[in-house]
This record gives C-alpha cells, sequence and structure tokens, in this order.
C-alpha cells in the first residue's frame, strides 16, 4: 500500500437485487480485504451493510449482516498471503473463529487479533455487528518486541479496552472528517493502546481484577450450560492463564470450580421448572450440566436451596 490511497465506501446489498446479494456480498468482502476467501450462507435472502475507511498503512471496516460463514483454505492462503493482523471487535450478536485447531466464540466488547495467513473460518449469526480493523504487522510486532501477539481474547469493555473500542468507533464515525494523515494518526495511537493493553499495562491491579472477575462471571454465566466448562477451559477461552483466574476470583472469595458449580446450580434449578425441560428427568438434568451423578448433583442442590430438586420438579 501507499501512502496516497484514501478510500472512503459505504455498501448495502439494498442496492442489488435478491437473487445477487449473496455474490454482491462475497465481492465487498473480497475488494475490502483485498485477498481470496470461500464463503457459505445459510439462505439466499442475505442482508449487510458496511462502511470502510482505507489508507496506505491502515484500515476499519464496521459491518453489520445476516448469518454468514468466511473461510481460508491452506490452498488460498498459499496463493494469496498476507502478514497484516486482523482486530476483531465484536458490537452485537453472536460470532466465532476457527484456527489452529481451535474454536473461539466471540462475545460482544471481547475482541481478539487474528491472521488470515492461516487457514481459519469465522461465522456470525443474524444481525451481527462488528469492526474489523487491518493493522501491518510490522505495527505490532515492533510494540510488543516480539515475533508475534499471544493468541488470545482480550476484554474491551474496561480500561485501555474500553478506550481503543471508543476510537475504533470514533474512527468510523468520523470517517468522511479525517483527512488521510489524521486517520493515521488516530489509527497509530490506537495501536499503541492496544498493545499496552496486550501487555497487560493497567492503571491498578485492583481495578485490573475487579475487571477480570466481572468478565470471568460474565463467561461462565453465559456457558454453564457446557458440561465440559472447568477452570482450565474458561482460561483458554478468555485467553489468560489458569492461575490469573484463581486470583481474580480468590479477592470475591471464590474459586473457578465453586463458581462453575453455583451457575450450573442456578441454571439447574430454572431448568426444572421450566416446561421445556419436562421430558428430561432429573439425572439427565444434572449430567448435562456436568455433575458426576445424579447424588452429587442432590446434595449440592438441597446444600445450595434448601429442598431437593424433586420437590422443585413437582412444585
Amino acid at each position: 500500500m501507499t501512502d496516497t490511497i484514501n478510500l472512503i465506501e459505504s455498501l448495502t446489498t439494498d442496492s442489488v437485487l435478491p437473487h445477487e446479494r449473496t455474490d454482491y456480498w462475497a465481492a465487498v468482502l473480497e475488494s475490502h480485504q483485498r485477498r481470496i476467501f470461500g464463503y457459505a450462507f445459510p439462505r439466499g435472502d442475505f442482508y449487510g451493510r458496511t462502511v470502510l475507511r482505507r489508507t496506505g498503512n491502515y484500515q476499519i471496516i464496521r459491518s453489520r449482516s445476516d448469518a454468514v460463514v468466511y473461510y481460508r483454505t491452506p490452498g488460498q492462503v498459499r496463493v494469496d498471503s498476507d502478514d497484516d493482523y486482523r482486530l476483531l471487535l465484536p458490537v452485537t450478536g453472536r460470532m466465532a473463529i476457527w484456527q489452529d485447531g481451535q474454536h473461539v466464540p466471540l462475545l460482544p466488547g471481547i475482541g481478539c487479533l487474528v491472521t488470515i495467513d492461516q487457514p481459519f473460518a469465522y461465522a456470525q449469526a443474524d444481525d451481527t455487528e462488528g469492526m474489523v480493523m487491518t493493522i501491518p504487522r510490522r505495527e505490532i510486532d515492533h510494540r510488543l518486541d516480539r515475533a508475534s501477539p499471544p493468541a488470545q481474547l482480550w476484554d474491551f469493555t474496561t480500561g485501555l479496552g474500553r478506550v481503543v473500542t471508543d476510537m475504533a468507533t470514533s474512527l468510523v464515525a468520523e470517517r468522511d472528517s479525517l483527512g488521510h494523515r489524521q486517520f493515521d494518526a488516530v489509527s497509530a495511537r490506537l495501536v499503541d493502546l492496544l498493545c499496552m493493553h496486550i501487555l497487560g499495562d493497567h492503571p491498578t491491579e485492583s481495578s485490573h481484577l475487579e475487571d477480570l472477575e466481572s468478565t470471568i462471571r460474565h463467561y461462565v454465566r453465559t456457558h454453564a450450560h457446557d458440561p465440559e466448562l472447568t477452570g482450565t477451559t474458561v482460561a483458554q477461552a478468555l485467553g489468560w492463564s489458569l492461575r490469573r483466574i484463581q486470583v481474580a476470583l480468590q479477592r470475591a472469595g471464590t474459586t473457578p470450580r465453586e463458581l462453575i458449580k453455583e451457575e450450573r446450580l442456578q441454571l439447574a434449578y430454572l431448568r426444572l421448572q421450566d416446561p421445556a425441560y419436562r421430558d428430561r428427568n432429573i439425572t439427565t438434568v444434572a449430567v448435562e450440566l456436568g455433575f458426576s451423578s445424579a447424588s452429587a448433583f442432590s446434595t449440592a442442590f438441597r446444600h445450595r436451596f434448601g429442598t431437593s430438586p424433586r420437590d422443585i420438579r413437582h412444585a
């Protein structure tokens, strides 16, 4: 890319006929990323809109669309390589990435850096909105003084993460007002703060631990239905060490195991009252939520709520 590039673009599938929209959206993505991708659209009646600002150094896109899957195969990567990073910042909806044999769900406010120079797949649900910022690899590597940043998720709801999100949002909102040098200057500051966030340069340990605890609790609550959920899988999903998870919860007087058990018991209580789960017996409800046996579940349930699972079911 050269410094003379200065592109501002706004596109929507409303500009083409319904039967042309999936092909149109595929062409839009490839024009934005200037790379070869594969696509899968769950249905033909597709809607999407996107805005873009690009200079010779940085690019940011904000888009909202129906469900779609993007992917890059090993063959596509070989013939069309790309060293730049993509900073993914989910805003609303549900999305996930598969890369290096890992499935990583993305929640609004939880972002990550990815490379499209390795095979990957990205999927999103209907009415999902997010931002994607393209950052030259050199701008990340020299700030981190390493070959590549750690492959993990970061919280962008508080502290430096929130500031990064606000700056990215402003870059999109002011895309028409900023000159290309101004756009690059703000983008460079955003990358500075992003790398500080990656390195863990937070204002105070106390406030940082509070932020971690809030993120952990939110993740456990929304994944309590997963019978394989453990402290280790929470740490892996959030991109932190298990010890970091333990320290953040310790100050709140709990542990990963106890927090997961509490959220599972709360979910079990709701399911035992829910007519949609009436066809599942108590043992099935327990096993589906990761309890080792009906007796272990019943003991924990009675200790927590002062009554038995059977009483709640019959009530």
